[in-house]
């Protein structure tokens, strides 16, 4: 008898994807001539039907081997093989006078194909007394499996006295071709069971069968490899074959299924198409092509030809090739044109689709007019290029022109969906979309066809109408995780974090396992909403599914604890990652970038990246500039500026830009000045106030404040960012008048509204004396962020102005704006700076109970400078002990400062809190002159001059105390004793004048303040020439009735605060006084801190 196998097949998909789909074989063939004059029934645990001298129903196993010697050899005729049934020795030939009833029912409905037939041929079997012929139960098997009524096969089979390994494949396969995996998997166990040894056809169908049943079924699939590799079939072409395709597709496995095309014996046209799909398919062109190229030498003289489903793996291929993909394309076109495939539907529709995603629009068409047929899956190519181009017009155009010529299906509607929120004018695209919405109700599709809900609720979620998405997947009739996928997706676009968050639950509960992508978007939500704790429970579920592995969900976990502030769990996910791709080392060096404590890592793993061979992105470089700008590496800086001009990205807008913050935080100005020239065409906001921000950094006002008349004389557009900065370094050296000039700037801009111009606005007049200027603005802003809060209650609480500053709090309460760190530092200080100590203790112990919020270092410094101004130092060291962190130079410099104020007293605790300074800070003079300053308010002066002794073998030195004024002429600055002016004359004469008005209205200097051994009347003279004192004196040489506004770099000291209450009584006018730590304002005599500082 002769058994014949009909080659497998490759079918595409239709949305212009394909792949080796292989439909087994039909089994009438591979049963045909298996009936004999005589059938024995054959126990079902025994097999001798794999011994030549059992006599069975069924040739030898050799004789089932494909051998593909001819492809298309025929089959021999029916009459031969029952000829060679009759002639067989143990032939019954009582049997032979019914051969021709037999013969003529086998040639009737051995190509049935209808249930009528079936049963038709189910009775006459009954009636002709075939009903224990096995050859025409398998056949009748045969025909149930053809029709998909599966439950007559399995009732039949059941009903089977005997069985043979062509009845157990029958069924498999029928299970396998219906889409019933599992039951196919099932039958197998029990064939195997049976004591059957599955021959290459069975063991073809349950490892197809296993390879759509996914993840549990793959696993089945391994066992049946581990099985076939005991067996003379682990060679075998055709279960080889689908082990390939199963190992490619189902186990993601390129290296298993090379493994096993490498162990074929004789390799056939489907080997090598399958193994080229696997690489295609997984984005490998190289390995593709590689292959392709052995297939042409190895099948020269066995016609190994490419065939259309070589060409459509190619094109799969050459698509996935970033770099290439367009060269390799032409030259898979050429071969194409070659070969004679470019009429092929299959083949031309593929290249349709790959030409149209590189772009080249016009050459997919020329292809698509060149194609001898058409079909709706040409036209879905052609557009789904179109749309990943983003031209949303031209696809939706190709749809309108080609619908009636080709017909559509619900891919088509999908694709024309996708291509609306593509559209220039993104209004205009929502009305189409609207339309085709209308059409499709119309129709009916959006009910019989999930996908075209899924499609609209993606485009409406992409045109921003995402209230008209969460309407449409309401509706659906039917949802699947594609749909909440999409909407999921749809609500973090467009932030709606907390819908997407709460739909990823809801999903959860309707018991659908989330994908991959499902993951990504709900963990982007997290990580915009900053809720950690939903995030590591949606890891735990990733881990649980074994989709933490997926390189796009670990990227999204970095992304989350980088975002969240929890860097060691970031480190720990890259870490653990299998594998990474370009987004993983940007978005782990970016984490460390944003880490101050961390930068350093960000140029180690820089560095890593770069030997691991990984081509460096504008992502990248923007990441590491950003990292060190922050440490200030001038060699790293430029080493990184040569390899973007190495990777000819000079011209790229944002790596200018972070050149520009790079140079400018390193302090090479003239690097930025340079880079800046040359963005002449390509600068943009960014870059403006990047190099405004520099020389603000550099301290070089002047030459930002000319950049921003420069931008207003120009044209050049000034943003809230812009005017921010500038305001902030007005406030940062008390500019007053330059403040003014560009809050004039920002009325003519339009800006004076924004909220973030406006917080900055009333930060400068705070930081620049005019807390009523300040307060004015704040009340006129018609909207308030938790930064306007904050510069108010900070601005009070700088000028003394404590309970203003708490009465702003509780209005910023009642407003509905949760405070922040930041605020609590503000309403701290406004405790401090009154000596409010029970009030300050219930604020800050508000900050965990209350309002969540851990207290940080500055805050604990804040409560001690509270307790050293109300001169409770017994209490302090206490409170330091209690702290749940170490202590830092911050902390230590409060404590010292509270100590060198206090007269002498408890130089106990300064003396410890010096000893931690010079541990951790030796090189800073502000902690030997603080020590110096305690040990002389209390007269010790031989402690005085071993301070200074150790501050003089450090070699530090202190920095000269100095006050300025700012007038008409230009900004004028003295230090004590100082006769550098030119109006020195004048001003020392003033300054005597000053002196003894004071004396006369009760003025004695207070020599304590006075900080050397020295004789009374030196002490005095020395008190008498302090920088502040020269400043005001200066300023009275001049005719005006404005308040008087000094800015001192050091703490003013007491006898210059006494002094400058005498001086506004005698001059009647205010002085305005800011030093390091807080604003005075002097006025008829009194002081607006009450002498409480």
């Amino acid at each position: 008898m002769l058994l014949y196998l009909t080659r497998i097949q490759f079918e595409s998909v239709k949305a212009g994807k394909q792949w080796a789909n292989r439909s087994l074989f039909p089994l009438n063939t591979m049963f045909r001539g298996f009936h004999s004059c005589k059938l024995r029934r054959i126990s079902y645990n025994s097999a001798p039907a794999f011994t030549p001298s059992t006599a069975s129903p069924f040739p030898p196993l050799e004789s089932l081997v494909f051998k593909p010697h001819d492809p298309h050899q025929c089959t021999k005729s029916l009459k031969d093989l029952v000829d060679h049934c009759k002639s067989t020795s143990h032939c019954n030939t009582t049997l032979f006078s019914s051969s021709e009833k037999f013969e003529s029912l086998v040639n009737r409905f051995q190509g049935s194909c209808s249930s009528e037939e079936a049963r038709e041929l189910h009775l006459k079997g009954i009636k002709y007394g075939f009903v224990g012929n096995l050859f025409l139960s398998n056949t009748l098997i045969n025909i149930y499996v053809r029709i998909g009524d599966l439950g007559s096969a399995q009732k039949l089979f059941d009903e089977m006295s005997s069985r043979n390994l062509v009845t157990w494949a029958c069924l498999i396969s029928g299970y396998t071709q219906n889409s019933e995996p599992h039951e196919a998997c099932v039958r197998f166990r029990d064939m195997v069971r049976a004591g059957f040894i599955p021959n290459h056809y069975a063991f073809g169908s349950a490892l197809r069968a296993c390879q759509e049943s996914g993840p549990s079924g793959c696993k089945l699939g391994l066992q049946i490899h581990g099985l076939i590799s005991k067996t003379r079939y682990g060679s075998d072409v055709v279960v080889c074959n689908v082990l390939i395709s199963m190992y490619g597709s189902c186990l993601d496995s390129p290296n298993d299924a090379r493994s096993v095309f490498d162990g074929i014996e004789i390799r056939n046209s489907i080997s090598w198409n399958s193994i080229i799909s696997v690489y295609s398919h997984r984005g490998d062109a190289i390995s593709a092509f590689e292959l392709f190229s052995s297939m042409l030498k190895e099948g020269l003289g066995f016609s190994f030809r490419p065939n259309e489903y070589t060409f459509g793996s190619l094109i799969t291929a050459a698509r996935s090739s970033v770099d290439s993909g367009f060269c390799v394309l032409k030259q898979v076109l050429a071969k194409v044109e070659k070969s004679g495939f470019l009429q092929d539907l299959y083949v031309g529709s593929a290249l349709v689709s790959g030409f149209a995603r590189f772009g080249l629009t016009d050459d997919a068409k020329k292809i698509l007019g060149q194609m001898g047929e058409k079909n709706v899956v040409s036209m879905n190519g052609l557009m789904v290029g179109l749309v990943k181009q983003k031209q949303g017009e031209a696809a939706a155009k190709v749809f309108h022109e080609m619908k009636d010529l080709v017909g559509t299906n619900s891919d088509s509607y999908v694709i024309l969906l996708s291509a609306f929120p593509e559209f220039s004018a993104l209004e205009e695209g929502r009305r189409k979309g609207r339309e085709v919405h209308a059409h499709v109700i119309r129709t009916e599709l959006t009910d019989s066809k999930v996908a075209i809900g899924n499609g609209l609720v993606n485009m409406y979620a992409k045109s921003g109408a995402i209230a008209d998405a969460c309407s449409v997947f309401e509706l659906m009739v039917g949802k699947d995780s594609v749909s909440w996928n999409s909407l999921i997706s749809g609500l973090d676009q467009n932030e709606c974090f907390e819908d997407s968050s709460e739909s990823f639950l809801r999903m959860r509960r309707t018991g659908l396992m989330p994908s991959n992508f499902t993951l990504i978007s709900t963990l982007s939500s997290c990580a915009s909403l900053g809720w950690i704790v939903l995030g590591e429970q949606i890891h735990s579920d990733g881990i649980k599914l074994g989709l933490d592995t997926d390189v796009s969900v670990s990227n999204a976990l970095l992304a989350l604890y980088a975002e969240t502030g929890c860097l060691t769990e970031c480190l720990k996910v890259f870490s653990l990652m299998p594998e990474y791709d370009q987004v993983s080392w940007n978005s782990v060096i970016g984490a460390l970038s944003d880490s101050e404590a961390s930068v350093s890592l960000a140029v180690k793993y820089f560095l890593e990246m770069m030997r691991g061979g990984w081509v460096l992105s504008r992502v990248t470089f923007i990441n590491i500039l950003s990292a060190v700008s922050s440490l200030s590496l001038h060699e790293v800086g430029h080493q990184i500026h040569a390899l973007v001009l190495k990777y000819c990205l000079s011209d790229d807008t944002a790596i200018g830009n972070a050149l520009l913050s790079c140079y400018g935080k390193c302090g090479e100005m003239n690097q930025c000045e340079k880079i800046f020239s040359r963005m002449t065409d390509t600068r943009d906001e960014v870059s403006w106030n990047s190099m405004i921000s520099g020389y603000i950094h550099n301290e070089l006002l002047n030459k930002a404040m000319d950049l921003v008349w420069f931008m207003m004389q120009t044209g050049q557009r000034l943003d809230s960012f812009t005017f921010a900065t500038v305001l902030s370094a007005c406030a940062s050296v008390a500019t007053l008048e330059r403040g003014m000039e560009v809050h004039a700037c920002g009325i003519r801009a339009c800006l004076e509204s924004d909220v973030v111009v406006g917080s900055a606005l009333v930060d400068m007049y705070s930081k620049c004396g005019r807390i009523d200027y300040a307060s004015r603005f704040f009340e006129l802003m018609p909207q308030k962020n938790v930064y306007s809060w904050n510069s108010m209650i900070s601005g009070f609480a700088r000028h003394g102005h404590g309970e203003k500053a708490l009465k702003i709090f509780t209005r910023m309460k009642l407003d509905g704006q949760p405070p922040d760190h930041v605020t609590f530092v503000g309403v701290l200080s406004a405790c401090s700076h009154v000596g409010l100590v029970e009030e300050g203790f219930e604020h800050f112990e508000s900050m965990n109970e209350v309002y969540r919020l851990s207290p940080r270092m500055e805050h604990f410094s804040c409560m001690v400078d509270l307790l050293g101004r109300a001169g409770k130092l017994d209490k302090v060291d206490d409170f330091i002990n209690g702290m749940p962190m170490k202590p830092n130079v911050l902390i230590w410099r409060t404590v010292l400062g509270a100590c060198s104020r206090s007269n002498g007293r408890n130089t106990e605790l300064g003396r410890k809190a010096a000893e931690m300074l010079m541990e951790l800070e030796p090189q800073n003079a502000v902690n030997y002159v603080l020590l110096a300053n305690m040990y002389a308010s209390g007269e010790k002066w031989e402690d005085v001059a071993k301070a200074r002794a150790a501050m003089k073998e450090a070699a530090v030195k202190k920095e000269a105390g100095c006050s300025w004024v700012t007038m008409k002429d230009g900004v004028h600055v003295f230090v004590a004793g100082d006769k550098s002016h030119h109006e020195k004359d004048s001003i020392y004469g003033k300054l005597r004048e000053l002196n003894r008005k004071m004396r006369e209205e009760g003025y004695i200097p207070q020599t304590k303040y006075a900080l050397y051994d020295l004789e009374l009347e030196n002490k005095e003279e020395l008190l008498s020439y302090h920088s502040e004192k020269i400043a005001v004196a200066f300023v009275l040489t001049r005719q005006s009735a404005l308040p008087i506004r000094i800015m001192k770099n050091l703490r003013v000291c007491g006898d210059c605060h006494s002094a400058f209450g005498y001086i506004s009584k005698i001059v009647g006018r205010q002085i305005i006084l800011r030093d390091s730590n807080r604003f005075h304002h002097f006025q008829d005599g009194k002081c607006s801190c009450g002498d409480y500082w």
